[in-house]
């Protein structure tokens, strides 16, 4: 079981040589998601050595260039090289029409079935769950509809007791329903407690992507105990004035977000090219929120406490 985010691009609207736009890398039980997809990221994927035909789900959280002008040159590339398994966009509800647009002007055609699934960026729901994980999208409160993420495992399996097992009496048939925190009844009547042949399950993590947003307290039931959470933290608070006319957020005010919130971890991002290092911005937010780091590209987040 493996749970990481490799960060592909952590700067705001214009690109340094240091950070590319937003895009993240998601590999959470082998369910492989980017987030955003700004300009340049399928560069990143390849100079970060990630496999990206692997990606099967592709969230977009607006429609600001920065987040999502390098999806369609990264699809026609998974055409390219031969893509025949499908792939599941989540996005604004305009998203689609931008994509397949920009791909028929070109004459572009598809080898793999391409599924855009709008979001409001109004609306707090779960778009997507299987055995394993969950997704989860809230609204964030940017200039414009802008969507939220939460990407969770769901509770695992109780591992078994070998030892107690054996001589039991219990099936195979009986050991799923172990696995699961369920008791078993047997052929004689007698009823098998699962905690005498299970144990504790490994627990589950999570991790919330929040940008672009004002400081807006709204979001915290949303991202409640979070194990991780990325924040953008465009601004220092020198200037505040500028984030929030610009509906951005401090780091100072992404640490407040962190602690009402109860995460684990503070990952921020989304830097302002005017700044030539994170220093302060790491400094603020580690005022407030000491378990804070400041991203850089190219680096990868354990999902863990």
């Amino acid at each position: 079981m493996n749970f990481e985010v490799t960060i592909l691009g952590s700067g705001a609207a214009i690109p340094t040589l240091r950070r590319n736009p937003t895009s993240q890398y998601v590999v959470c039980n082998d369910r492989h998601i980017l987030i955003d997809c700004g300009e340049g990221t399928q560069m990143q994927l390849r100079k970060f050595g990630i496999k990206f035909q692997r990606i099967s789900h592709i969230l977009i959280s607006h429609l600001h260039g920065d987040h999502f002008f390098g999806l369609a040159g990264l699809l026609s590339t998974m055409h390219l090289m031969g893509r025949d398994k499908g792939i599941t966009v989540y996005g604004p509800e305009m998203l689609e029409k931008l994509i397949r647009s920009q791909l028929e002007a070109g004459g572009a055609r598809l080898d793999f079935e391409l599924v855009f699934i709008p979001l409001n960026g109004k609306d707090s729901k779960l778009i997507f769950e299987d055995n394993v994980i969950e997704i989860h999208t809230f609204p964030l409160k940017h200039r414009i509809p802008t969507n939220g993420f939460l990407i969770k495992e769901k509770i695992k399996e109780r591992p078994l007791i070998s030892e107690a097992i054996k001589g039991s009496g219990l099936k195979l048939e009986h050991l799923p329903r172990l696995k699961k925190g369920e008791n078993v009844t047997l052929e004689s009547g007698e009823i098998v407690d699962f905690e005498d042949f299970t144990l504790p399950p490994k627990p589950s993590f999570s991790y919330a992507f929040c940008s672009d947003t004002c400081y807006w307290e709204t979001i915290v039931p949303h991202i409640k105990n979070a194990t991780v959470l990325y924040h953008e933290a465009t601004f220092i608070e020198r200037d505040s004035e500028r984030a929030k006319a610009t509906f951005h957020t401090t780091s100072a005010q992404a640490a407040k977000i962190a602690t009402q919130a109860n995460v684990h971890k503070l990952l921020l991002g989304h830097l302002s090219a005017r700044y030539e290092n994170p220093d302060t911005h790491l400094t603020e937010s580690s005022a407030i929120f000491p378990n804070s780091e400041v991203v850089e590209d190219g680096r990868s987040y354990p999902i863990s406490r």
